[in-house]
């Protein structure tokens, strides 16, 4: 069968669904690529590099919605392009089933199968096709830069001779995929970052990226872990004090990005006009969720506008597409894994098995009927956390009494464990030679004492620890070197094998004690 890409209509559009690395790998599935002419210039493919990777280049549109057995796209498709379809052909693109009604069952008319590379669910073993999770992850990463460039200082703080430069402080609004790619780019060009969700369950993936978490006080937490990995809906009661919080955070905050959208519905509005007043002249705000409306009242889809207090609202929508090369390889690999799984003989044969949890819910329509949307998933993205009880505050007469039963349960354990210890030593000490009791002591004793400094170590640290151990340990090599001299042919050879391997150990210990160390240095 063949896989075809044209060159995508949509304004401004600059991706391509099919790149010549993505090409090589779809071949090797069985199938022939076809490709438009110049449909991957503008991610910086020329058709020369295609056709050293085996794809043949049709000259017009037309042509390659004939010959190809798939189509894959970027964008939607336009209803001239779905007038092209036809029975057996499968079509794999972006697709928005819930908001692109008409075009679904325009799709269903034409009996072709669509495949929606936004409908792929979020379980793990589909991670390899969430195109949306691809796409989202370039969009916060470069909102931030775009941020930056309507910046006018440095992310990072700093210290000259001509003064000192105060971090700019960025605030960002939802902590999914965008969200967390916008807090990774923010911190590590040195900005102090918030960020702020109404799952709580993300507070620990924030924490871990250096940000800091915007507590809310609430008393029923707002939990989206059973919507396949997105936010839910907020309450009225929780949305005031939502945007009660903004506003109490807006004078101090340099850099808004919001990125707060829920699939097939309007983006709920969550900076408002007032809390745009309240920032000082020089501030950004780059919204994500324009195309469905914006996160900020004052957003003005695909334009950036400047307010009367010299607030700058980037309200771009093709933030993917201003990285064309990165997102255009990024997507093409989404498909390729598509491909992969629609071809488990790798012999260039599509099998479409609604039975698949990943492709039945990729699936918008199927032989003639349309198969949106699709049943809810068998496991939850994100695992609902119980609720923690909140332990008991105890009077100071509880507390002493319970610190006491502490100590004497310690004390009996203590006791009880030497007592045991001096009977087994003093019955070896009946059997054994007074020569062997003074090295037996001892060893007991550095048992002892080791247990003992190891058992109070961070867990962290245990590694690092075992190795300077080892190494200390090591010391065993002074005796093999004191008898490596000797006029035994089998205690020499054996002093050499123990000084070959204490120094492995030496070595080793030491090497590996910097290695670990070194994770916890930034530089």
């Amino acid at each position: 069968m063949k896989i075809g890409s044209p060159k995508e209509i949509a304004k401004d559009e600059a991706r391509v669904a099919m790149t010549p690395e993505s090409a090589a790998q779809l071949q090797k599935l069985g199938y022939e690529c076809l490709l438009q002419s110049g449909a991957g210039e503008a991610a910086g493919f020329s058709d020369d590099a295609y056709e050293k990777a085996g794809v043949e280049i049709v000259k017009t549109a037309a042509t390659l919605w004939k010959n190809a057995d798939i189509i894959a796209k970027v964008r939607p498709p336009e209803p001239a392009e779905a007038k092209r379809l036809k029975k057996d052909k499968t079509l794999i693109s972006f697709f928005y089933p819930a908001q692109n009604e008409e075009l679904l069952e325009l799709c269903k008319e034409q009996d072709a199968n669509v495949i929606a590379m936004d409908m792929v669910p979020r379980i793990s073993r589909a991670q390899k096709m969430d195109a949306l999770s691809s796409m989202a992850n370039i969009a916060g990463y470069r909102a931030v830069i775009e941020a930056g460039n309507n910046f006018g200082r440095f992310f990072t703080g700093q210290v000259t001779a001509a003064g000192k430069v105060p971090p700019a402080k960025v605030l960002v609004v939802g902590a999914g995929v965008a969200g967390l790619a916008a807090i990774g780019t923010a911190t590590s060009l040195g900005a102090i970052t918030y960020a702020f969700d109404v799952r709580p369950e993300v507070a620990e993936q924030i924490e871990s990226m250096g940000a800091e978490f915007v507590f809310l006080e609430f008393e029923e937490a707002q939990d989206g872990a059973a919507t396949g990995g997105y936010a839910a809906p907020s309450s009225p009661e929780f949305r005031e004090k939502q945007l009660a919080k903004f506003r109490e955070l807006a004078p101090d905050i340099d850099i808004v990005i919001t990125t707060a959208l829920i699939p097939g519905r309007d983006a709920p509005v969550l900076w408002t006009k007032d809390m745009v007043e309240k920032m000082k002249p020089g501030s950004v705000i780059v919204d994500l969720a324009a195309e469905r409306g914006g996160n900020c009242e004052l957003t003005v889809t695909d334009e950036k506008i400047v307010t009367d207090n010299r607030v700058t609202i980037v309200g771009y929508t093709d933030f993917p597409s201003r990285m064309a090369a990165q997102s255009s390889t990024l997507y093409a690999t989404n498909v390729r894994h598509m491909m992969a799984d629609l071809t488990p003989e790798k012999d260039g044969k599509v099998v479409h098995d609604m039975e698949d949890d990943v492709i039945r819910g990729a699936t918008v329509t199927f032989e003639g009927a349309i198969t949106y949307p699709p049943p809810p998933p068998k496991i939850q993205a994100i695992a609902t956390q119980p609720k923690k009880e909140v332990p008991k505050e105890l009077t100071p007469e509880e507390r002493a009494v319970e610190e006491k039963a502490a100590f004497r349960k310690q004390t009996i354990t203590h006791v009880s464990l030497l007592g045991i210890g001096a009977l087994l030593v003093l019955a070896v000490g009946l059997v054994a030679p007074a020569s062997f009791m003074q090295h037996f002591i001892v060893f007991v004793l550095s048992v002892f004492v080791g247990f003992q400094v190891i058992w109070n170590v961070s867990h962290s640290l245990h590694t690092p620890l075992m190795a300077v151990t080892n190494a200390i340990s090591s010391i065993i090599i002074l005796g093999a070197l004191i008898q490596i001299g000797s006029s035994s042919i089998i205690i020499t050879a054996l002093s050499v094998l123990a000084i070959f391997m204490a120094a492995i150990n030496i070595f080793g210990g030491f090497l590996v004690t910097r290695r670990m160390l070194a994770m916890f240095q930034k530089s």
